[in-house]
């Protein structure tokens, strides 16, 4: 008897082990360990994917999907339009904010439902505001999704309800997330924990679902999500020392823990380079025919820092300007580019551009013009 419960015990603590090994993964590359199928870490300035797992596996994406329906409405709408809630806006199952028929409420205020509430009546209000119908609007995201890269994605519906052919995956998500991320407007409403609005006559304060603002030095977005088929999904955003990086995880038990090993790994890999340290500034290029005789362009650099991973090649610059303008040279005239590389790797470009004018001298003539004036007239 002692000996069967001996047995048991080891049998026990086998199939524990065994539980373990297939919820944590560990990837090649010194990647940390992870409790999610697939996952990602992401730099967009640079188009880098630092850290991957089972990146481009499909899966379902739960309200993640909602990351999309907020920044179609954003593209779409004026925000500050109120719309009128139609019955089929209403009832969604899941998280809510119990929109009811003839609900008077901001376009504003159905986007931030849907990214801190995580609101399936809010994102199915905006699909019929935007497109008429579910249908239309998800026709409109496939659109939007092909047009950004997603291939690997599909969308059905506006909010992630779990769906036959409604899927997406690591790296795809990465990528729609810094396409969003690119709206200010968006990435503010992402950012924001706690917001009150209301309804009709009716007031109401919403706080965000993303514990990861709380949890994470730097945390900046992005969006939660959960199905029992989808499992945990989360898609989030860091800023620090002026490096963005985007994790995303898919169905991931532990994903709170997940994203901050992963963004902290990510940051230990990074350091930021001034462009300035790599690329000229000014430069001073002749001005034929002009009321002066060169003219200063300068790089407007609108990123100070480019990210960049240690163990890559060094970055550095490749110059194409001008040799001569011809004047009337207008400011901001563009007159050359400065390109950044990583090894070959092209990371960016910058337009080198006249930072004042400078007229046509119409007093002076040619050499040329002189001979034929002076010995063949």
């Amino acid at each position: 008897m002692k000996d069967n419960r001996s047995l048991l015990l080891v049998l026990l603590v086998l199939t524990f082990l065994l539980t373990l090994l297939t919820i944590f993964v560990v990837a090649e590359g010194g990647v940390p360990s992870v409790s999610a199928r697939s996952s990602v870490l992401f730099e967009p300035i640079t188009n880098t994917f630092v850290f991957e797992n089972n990146a481009n596996e499909r899966r379902p994406m739960a309200s993640t999907t909602k990351i999309m329906t907020a920044l179609l409405a954003i593209e779409n709408c004026n925000l500050d339009d109120r719309v009128t809630i139609p019955k089929e806006a209403t009832g969604i199952e899941g998280s809510s904010i119990y929109l009811k028929v003839g609900d008077v409420i901001s376009i504003r205020d159905l986007i931030y439902s849907v990214l801190l509430q995580s609101a399936n009546d809010a994102a199915t209000a905006l699909a019929i505001e935007i497109s008429g119908d579910e249908k239309s609007f998800a026709d409109l995201m496939n659109a939007r999704a092909k047009a950004i890269g997603l291939n690997d994605t599909c969308f059905e519906n506006p909010h992630g309800l779990d769906s036959q052919n409604h899927y997406t995956t690591a790296h795809d998500l990465a990528l729609l997330a810094s396409e969003a991320l690119k709206n200010n407007t968006f990435k503010e409403i992402c950012s924001t924990k706690k917001y009150t609005f209301s309804i009709s006559d009716s007031q109401r304060t919403i706080f965000n679902h993303n514990k990861l603002l709380k949890l994470f030095d730097g945390a900046t977005g992005v969006k939660t999500g959960y199905t029992d088929k989808s499992g945990r999904c989360l898609v989030s955003s860091a800023l620090r020392n002026g490096i963005t990086l985007i994790c995303v995880t898919l169905n991931a038990p532990d994903d709170w823990n997940d994203h901050s090993k992963l963004l902290e790994a990510g940051y230990d890999e990074f350091e930021c380079v001034a462009i300035s340290e790599i690329a000229p500034i000014e430069f001073r290029i002749p001005v034929e025919n002009g009321t002066e005789g060169f003219i200063v362009a300068s790089v407007n650099y609108s990123d100070l820092l480019i990210p960049h991973l240690k163990s890559d090649a060094p970055l550095h610059a490749e110059v194409n300007i001008k040799q001569t303008v011809t004047a009337p040279v207008k400011k901001d005239d563009i007159v050359g580019t400065v390109s950044i590389y990583c090894g070959d790797k092209f990371i960016t470009e910058y337009n080198v551009t006249a930072t004042n004018s400078i007229n046509a001298n119409k007093h002076k003539i040619k050499f040329s013009d002189f001979f034929k004036i002076t010995f063949m007239e």
